[in-house]
């Protein structure tokens, strides 16, 4: 069932159409007309998880579990290998429950065997799970992803939550790798994430509406109930990004993603606090619709425009964008008060 489940995400996903946006056109980042740097002197790279990665981008957790996500997995490690930038794979659920379907998982690594790969699991998993899905990918970083409104409208979705936050507090201890708390793209309020530090949780991917609409894709699976009023439920990603931000931590992780495309927006990301930013939404539409090579080339510009947009800024290090200033304008500008 998960098998045929992780396809109907794929398909469906391809068929979403709702939009909504992800409030980064509200923040405003300027311009230098003078500098006295040289383009080639400009640095994109940081360091993640005790490496240095080529630009502040991550391929977010994806799918797995099938054929068809084999070949799609297969891509985005070559991609993130020879970009030289991290990945994170779907949930491995599926890959605990069924052996056959780890290959799907397990390529990750064929194809990027020193490179940074992430598992990925839900919030509720044991800690014996998260324990097992490190050890399947020899991962560097575990995902627990929060879906919770994804949950409800799935039709087989979880309905019990009591254990949460136990679950979490007990993978975060119980491993020696670092453990990122992922939204699927409804957001985590500032409350939200001071719980999740609370818990011992360092490392907070954002994962605001803007991007991949998992209630729509959902309601897609489930002709007997129309969830379409939903479909706008959730945190826009700058605000979810600002509110964590908010809570001022100086040991706290921050990545910015949901319905991130451009570079505009990993620089905006970066400009206001993030540490890094992930996506995945308009890699699969490149990859599945034009193919690796055209997948290739828009993250290659992705990382380009980036640095363009750090020598419009006058900065030639990753770090000094948070020295840059910048404005929130309209709705954002009103909705952080």
């Amino acid at each position: 069932m998960r098998q045929s489940r992780k396809q109907e995400h794929l398909e469906n996903y391809l068929l979403s159409s709702h939009k909504s946006s992800n409030l980064f056109d509200e923040i405003f980042i300027g311009h230098k007309s003078i500098t006295d740097k040289k383009f080639e002197d400009v640095d994109t790279s940081i360091e993640f998880l005790g490496k240095r990665i080529s630009f502040p981008f991550m391929i977010n957790a994806v799918t797995g579990g099938n054929d068809y996500a084999n070949e799609i997995n297969k891509d985005l490690a070559r991609i993130a290998n020879e970009l030289n930038i991290p990945m994170a794979v779907g949930s491995q659920k599926v890959a605990l429950e069924e052996k056959e379907t780890r290959e799907s998982f397990e390529i990750v690594r064929e194809m990027n065997p020193d490179g940074l790969i992430i598992s990925n699991l839900g919030a509720l998993c044991t800690l014996e799970e998260a324990k097992e899905a490190v050890e399947m990918l020899n991962s560097n970083a575990i995902q627990l992803h929060l879906n919770l409104a994804q949950e409800l409208v799935m039709p087989e979705g979880d309905r019990d939550f009591t254990e949460m936050k136990e679950s979490i507090e007990s993978v975060v201890n119980g491993l020696d790798i670092p453990v990122i708390l992922k939204e699927v793209g409804t957001g985590i309020s500032k409350d939200v994430g001071n719980d999740l530090y609370n818990l011992g949780v360092r490392y907070i991917d954002c994962a605001g509406k803007g991007g991949s609409n998992f209630v729509e894709i959902e309601d897609l699976r489930d002709p007997g109930l129309d969830a379409s009023e939903l479909y706008d439920w959730g945190i826009p990603s700058a605000l979810s990004l600002l509110e964590v931000l908010s809570l001022k931590k100086d040991d706290l992780f921050v990545i910015s993603s949901g319905g991130i495309r451009t570079s505009t927006e990993i620089a905006k990301s970066l400009v206001v606090g993030a540490n890094l930013c992930a996506g995945s939404g308009e890699i699969i539409n490149y990859l599945i619709r034009g193919g690796y090579n055209l997948a290739l080339d828009y993250v290659k510009n992705l990382r380009h425009k980036f640095q363009i947009i750090m020598m419009l800024l006058d900065v030639s290090k990753v770090e000094d964008l948070k020295k840059v200033d910048y404005k929130v304008v309209g709705r954002l500008r009103e909705l952080i008060g």
